[in-house]
């Protein structure tokens, strides 16, 4: 009789309007988990709040990152209790995906970006050839955006908790599209914060675009990798590093400084039409030999 009681008790846990609706749940936390701490600090850099010091943005804006694997963690226990939170745990480090998966992440997304930035007017006259401190402080770059930069604390949520659903439900590339847009849009504080580009409706839209075609390139390889984090993780971290600490100091180019987005919109954006083309949209979907939710 206890086992039962215990049973319909735990039943009536997993009843709430938070499970119900997970991946809604999901989002919801993420977002407000996240605004709570950058709406704040964009008020701040606007004079509309008192002005806070930049040691403060400097912790909120990682701190922030976080709010997607928090919103995971959250809704994964509520609705599969400490086996589904071990199971995306687990994920964490899953790095046998075949060594193919991580050349494309380290050398292929640098590739894109470069040619991205490339036929941009003006980009190829402005290159300033300074590689060797730059690839100096690459490693270092990479680790620190890998660890305070979005990776670590995004992708779990994102690609660990929100895209097999959104795939299950919707299918590959809808469920892409759909991701794409509401990661783009929750970085949207950001650009009034003084840390990003001008809030201008240009860089907004260019940035919806970018993270839209990144995210159909970034599921193909989530597909492929058979759901691994660690490689989402990786590939985050590479085109954050290469874009900021690489490609943008190299192109100096007057455009670039108004439109620092174009390299990688251009960039992804093809990538993610020949994936579409290629794949008929199915981005892998159905190549992973087990279960990703």
């Amino acid at each position: 009789m206890a086992s039962v009681e215990g049973t319909n008790r735990l039943s009536r846990s997993r009843s709430g309007p938070l499970t119900r609706h997970p991946l809604i749940s999901f989002f919801v936390i993420a977002f407000v988990l996240a605004w709570l701490i950058e709406v704040p600090l964009a008020l701040s850099a606007n004079g509309i709040l008192p002005k806070l010091p930049l040691l403060a943005f400097a912790i909120a804006i990682p701190v922030a990152t976080f709010a997607p694997t928090a919103a995971a963690f959250i809704v994964t226990g509520l609705t599969e209790g400490k086996v589904g939170v071990v199971r995306l745990l687990r994920r964490y480090v899953q790095w046998r995906v075949g060594l193919q998966w991580y050349l494309f992440i380290l050398i292929g997304i640098p590739i894109i970006v470069l040619l991205g930035a490339i036929v941009v007017p003006g980009a190829a006259a402005s290159f300033d050839p300074v590689v060797a401190p730059l690839l100096a402080a690459y490693p270092l770059a990479f680790l620190a955006t890998f660890f305070l930069g979005g990776p670590l604390g995004e992708e779990p949520g994102w690609r660990g908790f929100a895209l097999p659903r959104l795939q299950s439900g919707t299918g590959p590339l809808r469920g892409s599209l759909i991701l794409g847009v509401l990661w783009a849009l929750w970085h949207f504080p950001l650009f009034w914060s003084g840390v990003w580009t001008p809030p201008t409706i240009p860089n907004m839209v260019m940035f919806i675009v970018m993270i839209t075609a990144l995210t159909i390139i970034m599921t193909w390889v989530f597909n492929h990798a058979r759901g691994s984090l660690l490689i989402t993780m990786l590939m985050h971290a590479s085109f954050n590093t290469f874009a900021n600490k690489i490609a943008a100091p190299l192109f100096p180019a007057p455009i670039l400084n108004e439109y620092g987005l174009l390299p990688v919109t251009i960039g992804f954006t093809v990538t993610a039409l020949v994936l579409i083309v290629v794949t008929r949209g199915r981005l892998g979907y159905g190549s992973s030999a087990i279960p990703l939710v």
